[in-house]
């Protein structure tokens, strides 16, 4: 278990260690509900539908310091501290065309997220103005792909997203049929599984349905 929280980027390229844990967090969940349709007059409340799960969150208080009060190899600038934390869940990543997906882990904690925002608030300074300690407040939004989340939510709609086994006998055409009502979307479909071959796929193997569009 990580005896320091640690941001780590997905692809474990670059990571940030913080200084000193938090002394808590919150972990949100929420559920999301369609109550837009009408109501007759007179009715109390509106029926709500499900429509699905909103992402969790995580959001806690971390102290940046660099006094040298807190143990490690030698103090370190909390503009550099800052500035290292951005570099890894901040700051646009060029070939991605977005900051990056990371990994946060603690003890049990393992939670897989896109910083959604962070405020420091600067509160040591030396004579000349140099911060010297600082609180940085992240919150911190799930992460799952299409793929991922349709598996979580198992829903069924061609205007939705499927994620079905591939088994012995199935063709790609007869499940976009299935799917669909249409067995001609299996190019797209084999283009959005990155199969080299709709002909040649192997029984167990998870094919990914997009939504139509």
């Amino acid at each position: 278990m990580a005896k320091k929280l640690t941001i780590e980027t997905e692809d474990g390229g670059s990571k940030f260690e913080l200084m000193l844990n938090p002394s808590s967090f919150n972990h949100g969940y929420g559920i999301k509900y369609d109550d837009k349709k009408k109501k007759p007059l007179g009715t109390a409340a509106s029926e709500l539908k499900f429509a699905g799960y909103d992402n969790e969150t995580l959001d806690f208080t971390t102290v940046l310091d660099g006094t040298g009060v807190v143990k490690t190899t030698k103090p370190i600038d909390v503009n550099q501290q800052i500035s290292a934390f951005k570099k890894v869940a901040y700051s646009y990543v060029g070939d991605k065309h977005e900051p990056n997906v990371v990994h946060l882990s603690w003890g049990t904690l393992y939670f897989i997220c896109r910083l959604t925002s962070f405020k420091v608030e600067y509160v040591l300074f030396k004579p000349d103005g140099t911060p010297l300690r600082a609180k940085l407040s992240l919150t911190f939004s799930g992460y799952m792909t299409n793929k991922e989340e349709a598996l979580k939510s198992k829903r069924s709609s061609p205007d939705l997203t499927h994620v079905i086994e591939f088994k012995a006998g199935d063709t790609l055409p007869l499940l976009c049929q299935k799917v669909y009502q249409d067995g001609s979307y299996y190019m797209k479909v084999a283009k959005a599984n990155n199969l080299a071959s709709f002909r040649e796929i192997k029984p167990g193997t998870q094919l990914f349905f997009p939504p139509l569009v």
